[in-house]
């Protein structure tokens, strides 16, 4: 009887069951409303692919060489990153339309180098940015040197030494670790102008015989489009040089920078190359956030959940980072006969990260998202770039189900859901700390594949230079470099002019005049479009002379032989190229005095080999001689019209 019972009470429940579990197929389960529950054939509606990928992805593997290729990094932008910010703005089930939508995609890792040449796990954003910008892992806090401080050439230096176009655009002040990493080399990235480099890296200061500080560097540099934040910096005055006293706002204007502060001048800019780089500097420091909202605090995810708001702070739309990186495409695609390389960086995912402001990373996330679609448009209208976005470093933000005993921020995400996330790598009031996760990276167009799988961060500056046919010999680029007198003979103290041209991978040149007894300095000039012109004075005393012009960066040196007249004669001018002294050849000559000082200490600073740095300091006494404008007809490289 009391089996029979249980039997009995079984198939009651069995019968409920059946009847509760028909009901939540035909979506009449007494149990929860109507229509909560997905169709069989959605299940849940969490599925992203759409059917078999096999031919997309195969379509998406394209050959280089591209022709142009643009970097977009999220600094700080880690998986977790991401996903906090994609679960706000779009959803659990949503994409963003710019860093989700590269085709093919691996995970790279960050890991740098301790002095000592072991691995540093948890790296930080200037030894990172060094990873890809040159191939060569270093220790935290340097750019662009190897761990013994020797320079490494960087892919806008070897973009523009190749004949293309660079750009270099930020949301973070434009000395800072990832702008800089490209434009500069030096072991503290801190040393933004002279006053901190005369303080902090003294080995490295113009008045101690170094390149200078990150924005000299930049000055010398010159890319043909810099835009971001940091132009307190450049109120500071050079200390050495041929600009000592002035700032650096007054030496840019005096190379022939266009210099641009709103979104209102740099609306109005329709041109940027060598003879009038633009430099965009639109805040003092970094800029301001997109989005604000509450701070994370111990027990913030037991509060009620908040949403983010818009920062009355913010700037210009004009100057948002997809703007920035239109315009920067805009202009640096005007000439089709060029390539160019840019890398746009949305800075302050990393910074809102270490002060554990979720918004804020949320917003700058968002940004670049912007940033990669303007991008990716114009990749796909062109059909020969190559788009990459990435990261330097994973961070410190983490989605949680329950409220952590650290640092804690409850918000309310698209889908009006509590997401609660948490920071805890340090406690409150302090900076919350990189992790040292691996972190993805994307790609779209020639050479794209080479993402997949897992890399390490120095493989994507070789992803790009292959992708480019990047030359990466440098002194081979200046190697032909030929120089010509305006006369072959001059009367005493008359003045000549000497230009140099085919300094292809040099940015300035020095010059000196000289005999088997004597020499002296004649000048330091810009190398625009591969050209230095330098007007000295002949000597006072008749007899035969040596002009030789070097070139800074690689050491290339070429000579030709100046004749002065003796006193009472009428030498006959010549505008003809003046030869070489015998046995001299193009890219060859004496490298004595001057001219041999700066070579030997400098040259080969953007080789290959990386060799020592160049002292610069013990020039500031030479003149500057106005820089003239050559237009070189470049290579054009197989496959591209």
């Amino acid at each position: 009887m009391f089996r029979s019972s249980k039997s009995s009470i079984r198939r009651t429940r069995r019968g409920a069951l059946l009847a509760a579990a028909t009901g939540l197929i035909a979506g009449v389960s007494i149990l929860a409303p109507l229509g909560a529950y997905a169709a069989t054939d959605d299940h849940g509606g969490a599925a992203r692919n759409d059917g078999d990928k096999t031919a997309a992805v195969r379509e998406s593997i394209v050959d280089g060489p591209a022709k142009n290729v643009i970097l977009l990094i999220g600094d700080g932008m880690g998986d977790s990153e991401i996903t906090v910010a994609r679960n706000y703005a779009e959803g659990a089930a949503g994409a963003f339309a710019g860093i989700d939508a590269l085709p093919l995609t691996g995970q790279y890792t960050t890991y740098a180098l301790n002095e000592d040449g072991t691995p540093n796990y948890a790296s930080e954003s200037a030894s990172t940015a060094s990873g890809w910008s040159t191939g060569t892992k270093t220790n935290n806090g340097a750019l662009s040197v190897d761990i013994a401080g020797t320079p490494q050439s960087t892919l806008l230096e070897l973009a523009k030494a190749n004949g293309l176009r660079t750009g270099n655009v930020s949301t973070a002040e434009i000395q800072d670790a990832t702008p800089g990493a490209q434009v500069a080399h030096i072991s503290d990235r801190g040393c933004y102008g002279p006053v901190k480099t005369t303080a902090n890296c003294a080995a490295e200061a113009l008045e101690n015989g170094g390149l200078g500080s990150i924005s000299e560097q930049l000055l010398t540099l010159r890319p043909d489009v810099v835009l971001g934040g940091g132009a307190a910096t450049f109120t500071e005055k050079a200390v050495a040089g041929d600009w000592a006293g002035q700032t650096l706002f007054e030496q840019a204007v005096d190379r022939d920078y266009q210099l641009v502060g709103d979104a209102a001048g740099l609306a109005a800019v329709t041109t940027a190359d060598q003879s009038a780089p633009v430099l965009g500097l639109f805040t003092p420091g970094n800029f301001p956030t997109r989005w604000i909202g509450p701070e994370a605090t111990v027990g913030g995810a037991d509060l009620a959940p908040a949403s983010c708001t818009a920062n009355p702070e913010r700037l210009d739309t004009g100057l948002s980072l997809a703007s920035l990186t239109d315009k920067a495409i805009d202009l640096l695609s005007a000439n089709s006969e060029q390539g160019f390389f840019l890398q746009v960086e949305g800075a302050s995912i990393d910074k809102r990260d270490h002060a554990a402001d979720a918004c804020g990373q949320i917003g700058e996330t968002i940004d670049l998202d912007e940033a990669v679609q303007s991008a990716l448009a114009f990749a796909k209208a062109d059909g020969n770039t190559l788009v990459v976005v990435t990261a330097d470093h994973a961070h410190t933000s983490q989605i949680v189900g329950s409220t952590p005993p650290g640092l804690s921020v409850a918000l309310t995400t698209e889908e009006g859901s509590p997401m609660l996330v948490s920071y805890g790598t340090a406690e409150a009031g302090e900076s919350q700390q990189h992790t040292g996760s691996q972190v993805r990276i994307a790609g779209y167009g020639p050479g794209a594949a080479n993402v997949l799988g897992l890399t390490d961060q120095t493989d994507l500056f070789f992803t790009s230079s292959n992708a480019l046919a990047l030359n990466t010999n440098l002194r081979s680029l200046s190697a032909a470099a030929t120089l010509t007198l305006d006369q072959a003979a001059v009367a005493p103290g008359a003045a000549f002019t000497a230009t140099m041209a085919g300094l292809a991978a040099d940015w300035r040149a020095t010059s000196e005049i000289s005999t088997a007894a004597s020499t002296d300095p004649l000048g330091v000039a810009d190398v625009i479009d591969g050209q230095a012109v330098i007007t000295g004075t002949a000597p006072t005393v008749p007899g035969q002379y040596t002009v030789t012009l070097t070139g800074a960066q690689t050491g290339v040196s070429v000579s030709a032989a100046l004749t002065v007249a003796a006193a009472g004669t009428t030498p006959a001018p010549t505008v003809a190229p003046t030869a070489a002294p015998a046995g001299a050849v193009p890219g060859t000559g004496p490298t004595s005095g001057v001219a041999a000082g700066v070579a030997a200490a400098v040259g080969g600073v953007l080789a290959s080999t990386g060799a020592q740095i160049a002292p610069l300091a013990g020039i500031a006494a030479l003149l500057m001689a106005a820089g003239g404008v050559l237009v070189v007809v470049r290579r054009r490289r197989h496959g591209l019209h």
